[in-house]
């Protein structure tokens, strides 16, 4: 099984510590649990799993649960994401792991009931608080692309490698082009939107959300800026809004405004940003333990850095160079 998360003793601290774990089968279905009458939240769907035990190492816990409440063996899994909420009763850290191969018949060992969801469907079934942002995180792709400052006059350039992004299988693009007039914005956003459409990639513009409804986008990226002026997320939850990140003051902002995700960096230094402090795998993991949103790591990432991003509590890596030139 793979390394354990990061979760900073902080993040725990008069937290009840719960894991979860995210089984598939082999359309792609999710497994959830009901809760059983009596318990908190008796009633609601959840992810399997249960408490972790003093001392027991997360992905040891996940594995224990698995097996006692299933009868499945867990054989890898890897971390997803960790959120601490507050209940009336209680405050706890759900801590849920992707489990990526598992053996055994999953059986319903508590009688528990049973079912496996398609993920877009679990929005709409009454699922505790905690769990709605692993629903958001399952709907997240790994790699979130940044387009580069390209000049006004490359709109073809723009077209030509978000397609081949898609191509390589990137599905979740930001369109970010400083300082274009808004009339070729717009036509550059229409054909990058149809592009995406045809690959099953999701389209967020930079900044201006209102131009990003007008042309029916997937969503905005708002920087931290514009997010700090706001008291309400600007678009319908039937779009993604990111929120450009740094520092835990406009972690929390992004949460209060009801962002979907967030970037978060620098990780690491950029010849984009030369001389900025850097957070590095440590900083960013202390401040990812801070929010319940997907965080993307920014600053310095490689394709390869996904799996140290994860480890570390992100969703997966955001970046230019790197998702655009690869």
């Amino acid at each position: 099984m793979q390394a354990e998360a990061w979760i900073s003793a902080e993040s725990t601290s008069a937290r009840l510590h719960v894991v979860a774990g995210v089984l598939r089968d082999t359309h792609g279905r999710v497994l959830i649990a009901q809760r059983p009458a009596g318990k908190h939240l008796a009633g609601m769907w959840e992810f399997p799993g249960g408490k972790c035990e003093d001392g027991e190492l997360p992905i040891d816990a996940l594995a224990r649960e698995l097996r006692e409440e299933l009868g499945v063996v867990v054989e890898s899994a890897r971390p997803l994401i960790a959120v601490p909420h507050d209940y009336p009763e209680q405050r706890i850290l759900l801590d849920v792991w992707q489990v990526s191969a598992h053996s055994g018949i999953v059986l319903a060992r508590e009688s528990q009931p049973l079912a496996w969801a398609e993920i877009d469907d679990l929005a709409r079934l009454p699922m505790p608080a905690a769990d709605r942002p692993v629903i958001t995180a399952l709907r997240l792709p790994d790699r979130y692309l940044i387009t580069p400052p390209l000049p006004p006059d490359e709109t073809d350039t723009v077209v030509r490698g978000i397609e081949r992004a898609c191509r390589k299988g990137v599905r979740l693009i930001q369109l970010r082009l400083p300082g274009w007039p808004s009339d070729r914005l717009a036509r550059v956003a229409r054909s990058a939107r149809n592009l995406c459409r045809d690959y099953g990639a999701q389209l967020l513009l930079n900044a201006d959300w209102k131009l990003s409804a007008v042309l029916g986008l997937d969503g905005v990226h708002l920087p931290a800026a514009i997010a700090a002026t706001l008291t309400q997320r600007p678009l319908p939850a039937d779009r993604w809004v990111g929120v450009s990140c740094h520092d835990a003051a406009e972690l929390a902002q992004a949460a209060r405004i009801g962002a979907d995700f967030v970037t978060l960096g620098p990780v690491f230094p950029t010849a984009s940003h030369e001389g900025a402090a850097t957070l590095g795998w440590e900083g960013f993991a202390d401040l990812a333990a801070t929010t319940a949103l997907p965080i993307y790591a920014l600053g310095g990432m490689e394709i390869d850095d996904v799996d140290a991003a994860q480890v570390s509590g992100a969703q997966g890596v955001a970046a230019i160079r790197a998702l655009w030139d690869a």
